[in-house]
């Protein structure tokens, strides 16, 4: 019998704020252990929560980025949680009126679009770092009350890697948004996973498995990997899946049972009395709605669709928005952003990168790329000329122009000058002549680069290459000697 995976995932972001979710304690990490604490992080009694705006602000528009629907009242939720690192014994959550419903993410994938709906986006607190150690443990509550978002799928997902590419895709938006960070390394985003197999053109569901607190997305893919195979194989054997909470062992590359799973109903959600619901006014939405962006994948379409450029090009670029924000802004109105985009992502990055300047920190101006272009395009100078061209222009942030009259590197068609040029390379090298003369036709490409050496890049290519075989073959088939 052939098994499909269905699969949910619960990401948990945390919020980019200042301060913590219900108190003034700074949002920070790295810190060092309990040192952003107060009363309200440490639940001692007789503390109220105040609800950090920015935080409800943050949720709203991760859910208008993820397409939700914002329903107009949200309440938080106590929801009884008895482990040592929430010093209430209940966290603050959302569960039945959250911030955000019903939308969905569209990633590219395996060749095609793909849609994951979005069931719901709430708001809730992040609980503190439990640290192990030989003969104790102790608890760090510096990241207890940090806002936390939790964002669940519907169970839209078929395969290890479609949840991969549905996590990077997710990732994107919200760092592009503004949303979060995103710094996996710094537990900014971790991932609960739910995991079920069922014989392929079943509709009902099979025994749900939850994989806890994955903090890297390559790691979720190897424990749906492995969960996946281990739940088809119990089944092949006649055996029985019960509803389960697991973990994920990196070392041995599998998963464990931690506990049988529990339902909604054993966290005895309530209302939380000290909280009023959240009723977002139409000029408060508003507000929020004027932080939008355009979506990754939609910028892609379109500088596809407006540039012209290439996939891979377009892939790069939406990325990287400083980078794609540069481009356009030399691209608009140029004849060739196909061009541009190739100077901005190959010899752009790699000096920028070589260098550790940034955008901000480029000596000449955008269109001083697009006048570069230009030349090239009109054959004024050749592609290799350019290069040292960028390279002065980089340096010193002198106009292309400028450069290319005071290096003398006007490109050089004169047929003469070059034919004089292509005698004495094909004299100083008879081995790839010969090779040339015997088929290989690489060799042409070797004879090539002497003449434009020889010519200090200033000969045309183009010519160079006519000139070139011309001779050779003439030579070769008993013509004039050279």
């Amino acid at each position: 019998m052939d098994y499909e995976a269905v699969i949910g995932l619960e990401t948990h972001v945390q919020l980019k704020t200042r301060s913590k979710l219900w108190c003034g304690c700074a949002n920070e990490f790295g810190a060092p252990p309990n040192t952003n604490v107060c009363p309200v992080c440490l639940g001692l009694p007789g503390v109220l929560p105040v609800a950090n705006e920015e935080a409800l602000r943050l949720t709203v528009l991760a859910g208008l980025l993820l397409n939700c629907e914002i329903p107009p009242r949200a309440k938080f939720d106590r929801k009884s949680y008895f482990y040592p690192d929430m010093p209430k014994n209940y966290q603050i959550s959302q569960y039945d009126m959250p911030c955000a419903v019903n939308g969905w993410v569209e990633f590219e994938f395996a060749g095609r679009l793909e849609r994951v709906r979005i069931k719901r986006v709430h708001l809730e607190e992040d609980v503190g770092k439990s640290f192990h150690f030989e003969h104790t443990s102790g608890i760090d509550f510096n990241r207890a009350g940090v806002p936390l978002l939790e964002i669940v799928s519907e169970p839209d997902i078929r395969s290890a890697d479609m949840a991969y590419a549905y996590l990077t895709a997710l990732k994107e938006i919200l760092i592009q948004g503004g949303v979060s960070d995103c710094d996996m390394e710094k537990g900014m985003v971790r991932c609960d996973v739910n995991v079920s197999v069922r014989p392929k053109g079943s509709a009902e569901l099979g025994a749900k498995i939850e994989i806890k607190n994955m903090n890297s997305f390559s790691g979720v893919r190897r424990a749906l990997e492995f969960e996946i195979a281990r739940q088809i194989a119990v089944l092949e054997k006649g055996g029985q899946l019960v509803q389960s909470t697991r973990r994920w062992d990196e070392t041995a590359g599998a998963t464990e049972e931690m506990r049988t799973k529990e339902y909604a109903h054993d966290y005895r959600y309530f209302p939380d009395p000290d909280l009023l619901p959240f009723e977002p006014s139409a000029e408060w939405l508003a507000e929020v709605r004027k932080r939008m962006i355009e979506l990754p994948l939609a910028r892609k379409q379109r500088l596809m669709r407006e540039y012209g450029l290439p996939a891979q090009d377009a892939e790069v670029l939406k990325s990287n928005v400083p980078l794609a924000d540069y481009f356009e802004s030399v691209a608009r109105g140029s004849k060739n952003p196909k061009a541009i985009a190739n100077w901005v992502i190959n010899s752009l990055q790699a000096k920028m990168a070589e260098t550790g300047i940034g955008l901000d920190g480029l000596k000449f101006p955008p269109d001083a790329l697009a006048e570069l272009v230009s030349l090239v395009e009109a054959k004024t100078i050749s592609s290799s000329a350019a290069q040292q061209v960028f390279a002065e222009m980089f340096d010193t942030g002198k106009r292309p122009q400028q450069i290319v009259q005071e290096k003398g590197l006007v490109q050089l068609s004169d047929t003469a000058t070059i034919e004089k040029w292509c005698d004495e390379v094909i004299a100083a090298h008879p081995g790839p002549v010969n090779d040339f003369r015997s088929g290989k036709a690489a060799a042409l490409n070797f004879l090539k680069g002497q003449v434009m050496r020889l010519s200090k890049g200033r000969a045309n290519p183009v010519v160079v290459g006519e000139v070139l075989e011309r001779k050779l073959k003439t030579s070769a088939s008993g013509g004039v000697n050279v």
